[in-house]
């Protein structure tokens, strides 16, 4: 039986795909195996390493609750503030005005070039410098800052994209009833492109929500990631313990995102199926939207 996409395996290609998969299982096996096998000679599987966090409530109140805020903290503001200016340069550099065009152009390439770390680094200097941001704060100011100067050009392309991705005819279509190209973009252009971007969108905030480590790194930004060694300190060493519970609350946290967006996106498409209008005939051999009501014109024919 041949698919219209290719052609059925024959019995060898069959026996060669089983033959794969066992060698694949085999070897996935031998790698979980050594891995296991190096932890427990190093007694990393231990369970006084693991009792901490299943038994008691301090490493979660004194070290990671805290740690989630603060990166969650720093990643909502860093995307409340990226996401507007990232539509504010997407938009701009479609600008038919090149004085701002090139200017939005300029910024986006610049800022994108650069590494968010190096970012985070120099905003913690100017803010140490001419400012009088208490220390204590200038960690999650600076660590804000750098995601949003590199994020918003990053979702500044992803905007750019997304409304270049819309068939010409919408904005001909805009045109032929007398919108101007604001009203265009801000009515036909962009909630269109929104249900295409939204998946690049969530991609984008989970990096955003892992780069807040960066912040912990490099300048004692006290987010989940440096809660690490603390905890790693006050209880036994048990670095390979306090890594994969912090690994797992990522995990976590990254997958309600993608999940939310994903349940959103579908919202949105089967809020625009929902909305669609069927065209009929009408009696007297016009047309009629189904679902519509009859426009009316001067002589009392419906349209």
């Amino acid at each position: 039986m041949t698919s219209v996409l290719y052609d059925a395996q024959g019995p060898r290609a069959k026996q060669r795909n089983i033959l794969y998969t066992v060698l694949f299982v085999l070897c996935a096996a031998a790698v979980v195996w050594w891995v296991y096998d190096g932890l427990a000679a190093k007694h990393q599987l231990d369970w006084i390493k693991w009792k901490p966090f299943f038994t008691s409530s301090q490493p979660w109140e004194t070290y990671i609750w805290p740690g989630l805020q603060n990166t969650l903290k720093a990643a909502f503001f860093s995307l409340i503030i990226a996401l507007p200016l990232g539509a504010l340069f997407g938009i701009g550099r479609l600008s038919d005005h090149r004085w701002v065009r090139l200017p939005a152009g300029a910024v986006v390439e610049f800022f994108r070039a650069i590494p968010v770390l190096i970012l985070m680094i120099t905003a913690n200097a100017v803010y140490s410098e001419y400012t009088n941001i208490s220390s204590d704060s200038r960690p999650l100011y600076a660590v804000v800052t750098g995601l949003v100067l590199y994020n918003a050009s990053v979702l500044a392309e992803i905007v750019r994209a997304g409304i270049l991705s819309l068939p010409q005819g919408q904005t001909d279509a805009a045109k032929a009833i007398g919108m101007r190209k604001g009203q265009t973009m801000v009515f036909v252009l962009l909630p269109q492109a929104v249900t295409a971007m939204l998946p690049a969108i969530v991609s984008q905030l989970v990096v955003i929500v892992k780069d807040t480590a960066l912040g912990g790194a490099m300048m004692t930004f006290p987010e989940l990631l440096a809660s690490i060694r603390p905890m790693s300190a006050n209880y036994g060493a048990n670095t390979i313990a306090c890594f994969t519970i912090i690994a797992l609350l990522y995990v976590v946290v990254n997958f309600a995102l993608t999940s939310f967006a994903s349940w959103l996106e579908g919202r949105l498409r089967r809020g625009k199926k929902s909305t669609g209008g069927a065209v009929g005939a009408t009696p007297g051999g016009g047309l009629e939207t189904i679902g519509a009501p009859a426009l009316k014109i001067d002589d009392g024919r419906a349209l």
